[in-house]
């Protein structure tokens, strides 16, 4: 298992249930337009990161484009895209190391080829989320809801609190890469990073795939 690309999608998936529980503040009737860009932005990338999860695994998927005709509903989106977070973090926790270097050929949605080893389409459809979650931001700033703060820093330090306290100690620039990972082990075994968000909350797109 790769270390670092499972703390990528742990902040993958963490963000993508900020945003939703974002857009949920948005009001679907005075502000249905916005709301429905937003959506077709989120799910653009949704769409795209079960079309990769189809390459991966080598199997067939139905999307005929990088986006569907149909807009989802935020509920329905919010639980497809949880469940392609989930299939991704486990994906990842079962990969040999030597399985992620190995090159895939596969199709585009417009029939050109293309081939990537595992771990290029896994950083792609990551990084490739990040791009749609910022304009969907812009489009929640601009209806005057604060946006999530989606950054990687804020992951770890939300998900991992102990990273804060190592932070204050002193030599704290000297903190040691074991004693970061136990606060990453003891974090993991509170719960899910999404499940957290939850509880939390609680209290377009044209390019190419």
């Amino acid at each position: 298992m790769s270390t670092l690309l499972r703390t990528l999608y742990g902040y993958h998936a963490w963000a993508n249930a900020e945003l939703i529980g974002k857009l949920a503040l948005v009001d679907p009737v005075a502000r249905a337009e916005a709301l429905k860009t937003a959506l077709r932005l989120v799910n653009h990338y949704h769409v795209v990161a079960r079309i990769f999860a189809a390459h991966l695994t080598g199997g067939a998927h139905p999307y005929a484009s990088d986006n569907t005709v149909e807009t989802p509903a935020l509920a329905d989106l919010g639980a497809s895209l949880a469940a392609i977070d989930r299939w991704y973090l486990d994906y990842i926790g079962e990969a040999l190391p030597e399985t992620l270097g190995e090159p895939v050929s596969f199709a585009f949605t417009d029939g050109d080829r293309g081939c990537m080893t595992r771990e290029e389409m896994l950083l792609h459809v990551a990084v490739h989320a990040t791009i749609h979650r910022g304009e969907a931001c812009r489009i929640l700033a601009q209806l005057g809801i604060t946006p999530p703060w989606d950054t990687l820093a804020v992951y770890l330090h939300q998900t991992e609190p102990g990273r804060r306290e190592l932070g204050r100690g002193r030599g704290a620039s000297r903190a040691s890469p074991t004693k970061l990972g136990e606060v990453a082990r003891r974090s993991r075994d509170g719960g899910g990073v999404a499940q957290r968000a939850r509880q939390r909350r609680k209290g377009g797109a044209s390019s190419r795939e």
